[in-house]
C-alpha cells in the first residue's frame, strides 16, 4: 500500500512538473499576443482621435490671435516712433557728413602737413649737405692756398739765399777792389783825401745836422723801386774811398750805382777820422727822404740828394 501510495505520489508529481511548463509556455505566448491585440484595439482608437490635432491646432490660432493682435497694435505704435528715429536720422545725415567731411579734411590737413615736415627735412638735410660740401670746398681751397703758400716761402727763402750769396759776392769783389784802389793810391793823395774830408766835419753835429722834415721835405730825383732795390738799402753797403768823388758847389758829391748823391749834412765830428775809407755806408729812404747811413753808428743818418748827372 505504502508503494502504492509513493508511486502516486511520483506520478502526481511529474504530472505537475510536465504541466507547469507547457502553462508557462502558454502565459509567455498568450503575453505575445497582448500586444498585438493592444496594437490592433488602439489602431481605431487613433484612427478615430486623427482629427483631434487640427481641432486643437485651430483653438490654438484662436488663443493666439489676441497676442498677435497686440503685436500688431504695439508695432503700430512703434512705427510713429520708427519714422521719428528714421527723420531723425535723415536730419543728422548732413550733419555726419559735414562731419565725415571735416575728418576727411583734417586727415588731408594732416596729410599735407607731414608732406610738409617730411619735404622741410629733406631740404634741411640737403641745405645741410651743402653746406658741408661748401665747408669742405673752402678747407680743399685753404689747403690748396696753404700749399701754394708753402711754395712760394719756400722759393722766397731760396731767392732770399741766392741774393744773399751774390751780396756776400759782391762785398768780397767791392773789398778786393777796395784793398786794390787803397794800394794803387800814394800817400800823398791819401793826405789830399783826408784833408778835404775833414772840411766836412761837424762841430755839433746834433745841432748843424737837419732832417728832411726839418728842410720841408724831399724834392729831389726819386730812384725807381726795382733799382732802388737792387742797389740801395741796408743789404748794399758799399765804401765812399773807392768811388768818383767831387764838389759841386761847395757840396761833395760821389756816384754809386749809376746815380750821383750829395751830402747835405756834415758828416758827425765823433765819427772816425777815416770812416770813409774804413766804414760800411748804405743809402736807404726813411720816413721822409733818403739818407747816408753808417753801419758802425747806425743811430746817425745823413741827408742826401739824388742827382742825374
Amino acid at each position: 500500500m505504502k508503494q502504492i501510495g509513493i508511486i502516486s505520489t511520483t506520478a502526481l508529481f511529474l504530472l505537475v512538473g510536465i504541466g507547469a511548463p507547457a502553462n508557462a509556455r502558454q502565459e509567455k505566448q498568450e503575453e505575445k499576443a497582448k500586444p498585438q491585440k493592444q496594437e490592433q484595439q488602439a489602431k481605431p482608437e487613433r484612427q478615430q482621435q486623427a482629427p483631434a490635432p487640427k481641432q486643437q491646432q485651430h483653438q490654438q490660432q484662436q488663443a493666439q490671435a489676441p497676442k498677435q493682435q497686440q503685436q500688431r497694435q504695439q508695432q503700430q505704435a512703434q512705427a510713429p516712433k520708427q519714422q521719428q528715429q528714421r527723420q531723425q536720422q535723415q536730419a543728422q545725415a548732413p550733419k555726419q557728413q559735414q562731419d565725415n567731411s571735416a575728418k576727411q579734411q583734417q586727415q588731408q590737413a594732416r596729410g599735407q602737413q607731414q608732406r610738409d615736415n617730411s619735404a622741410r627735412q629733406q631740404q634741411q638735410a640737403k641745405g645741410q649737405q651743402d653746406q658741408q660740401r661748401q665747408q669742405q670746398q673752402r678747407d680743399n681751397s685753404a689747403k690748396q692756398q696753404q700749399q701754394a703758400k708753402g711754395q712760394q716761402d719756400q722759393q722766397r727763402q731760396v731767392r732770399q739765399q741766392q741774393a744773399v750769396m751774390q751780396q756776400g759776392q759782391q762785398r768780397q769783389q767791392r773789398q778786393q777792389q777796395d784793398n786794390r784802389s787803397a794800394q794803387q793810391r800814394s800817400p800823398e793823395q791819401v793826405r789830399v783825401q783826408q784833408v778835404a774830408w775833414q772840411g766836412d766835419r761837424a762841430h755839433s753835429w746834433k745841432s748843424e745836422h737837419r732832417t728832411w722834415q726839418q728842410r720841408g721835405g724831399y724834392d729831389g730825383y726819386r730812384v725807381p723801386d726795382d733799382r732802388f732795390r737792387s742797389y740801395y738799402g741796408q743789404d748794399h753797403g758799399f765804401r765812399i774811398d773807392v768811388l768818383p768823388v767831387l764838389y759841386v758847389g761847395g757840396q761833395r758829391r760821389f756816384q754809386y750805382g749809376g746815380y750821383w748823391f750829395g751830402l747835405l749834412d756834415p758828416w758827425p765830428e765823433y765819427w772816425s777820422n777815416d770812416w770813409y775809407d774804413n766804414d760800411d755806408v748804405y743809402v736807404d729812404y726813411y720816413g721822409d727822404g733818403y739818407y747816408l747811413f753808417n753801419r758802425r753808428y747806425p743811430g746817425d743818418r745823413i741827408a742826401i740828394s739824388f742827382y742825374l748827372n
